[in-house]
């Protein structure tokens, strides 16, 4: 196996792992996982990464690179979704100090991470090829 498909296999994996890990906690209280956020979006993450794997495995490229990109564009919808949830959670209350504090204590965690190295090694493991040029023969007289 090359390394480019190495760097992809383990860039779907860390995305699949990067679905289990902790991405935002409100309150210091509990944490949510891409599937407390949304369970049917967590489930296409894992899906797409599934397929990207197993397109890793049997060495389609064009699939394995779809996928990349398919679950770049997923996490960054995700993680833009999860910002603006954060930012208006709390715009109902009449008192913006009180409102700007509560929404301080939704943090982000440490899974966002995981998210963005295993995008960013799964794309880089798909885009990255070397082309073998191969010369004309010499043909002998």
């Amino acid at each position: 196996m090359r390394i480019s498909s190495t760097a992809a296999l383990i860039g779907f994996i860390l995305i699949i792992v990067g679905c289990y890990c902790p991405l935002v906690r409100p309150f210091h209280l509990f944490n949510y996982d891409m599937f407390g956020l949304s369970k049917p979006y967590g489930m296409t993450v894992v899906l797409i990464s599934v397929i990207g794997i197993i397109g890793t495995a049997l060495k389609q490229r064009a699939l394995s690179r779809t996928s990349a990109f398919v679950c770049l564009i997923l996490v960054a919808l995700i993680f833009a979704a999860a910002v603006f949830k954060v930012d208006t959670t709390f715009s109902f209350i009449p008192f913006k100090g009180l409102a700007a504090a509560l929404t301080r204590t939704i943090k982000y965690k440490w899974g966002w991470y995981v998210l963005l190295a295993g995008v960013l090694l799964s794309v880089t493991g798909t885009l990255a090829h070397r082309r073998v040029r191969i010369g004309k023969a010499k043909t002998l007289k």
